[in-house]
């Protein structure tokens, strides 16, 4: 299995995928189904991908899987997910409502950037992948990666904080 020699190695990158594809608003039953088509595939082709490109295979797959889905379904599920958040509201209601209040601004003022900003941003922030990786996923140059992710970060901290002003 190349790189990933065990179940919990490749457990560890599903759970990235997954938690990406629930970033990017997607269902929890589709995420599991969309993770295990991609670990299925992982497990027939894991002796032609190169170890240093594993997650990013991994995202590539899943994504694919889930827009193929998609056009056969005809929608689109691409904003970030509203789900309450696991704070207990008994421990600091006040903490919980500042926190959803952080949470949906941050969330607004992604939706409003243009979607290829969205997603680098999420695969560089939330699923922490280098430069070369989104390069590799994106079929992007990495210098072309490096310049559209300053743009976005550039973007999203306008947009925040005209939204942050106007509330």
């Amino acid at each position: 299995m190349n790189d990933i020699n065990t179940k919990k190695e490749l457990n560890s990158e599903l759970n990235i995928v997954y938690r990406y594809l629930r970033k990017l608003n997607i269902s929890h039953a589709d995420a599991e189904d969309i993770v295990q088509e991609t670990a299925y595939k992982y497990l027939l082709y894991s002796d032609t991908i190169q170890s240093s490109k594993i997650r990013s295979w991994l995202i590539r797959v899943a994504l694919n899987f889930h827009y193929d889905q998609c056009r056969k379904k005809k929608r689109y599920d691409f904003y970030l997910n509203n789900e309450i958040l696991d704070t207990d509201i008994q421990t600091d209601p006040e903490a919980l409502i500042l926190v959803k209040e952080r949470k949906d601004l941050l969330e607004h003022a992604l939706s409003k950037l243009k979607p290829r900003y969205r997603e680098l941003l999420l695969l560089k922030y939330q699923t922490e992948l280098s430069y070369e990786e989104i390069s590799a996923l994106l079929e992007l140059s990495v210098s072309l990666v490096k310049t559209n992710l300053f743009r976005a970060r550039k973007q999203f901290a306008k947009i925040y904080k005209e939204e942050k002003h106007e509330r």
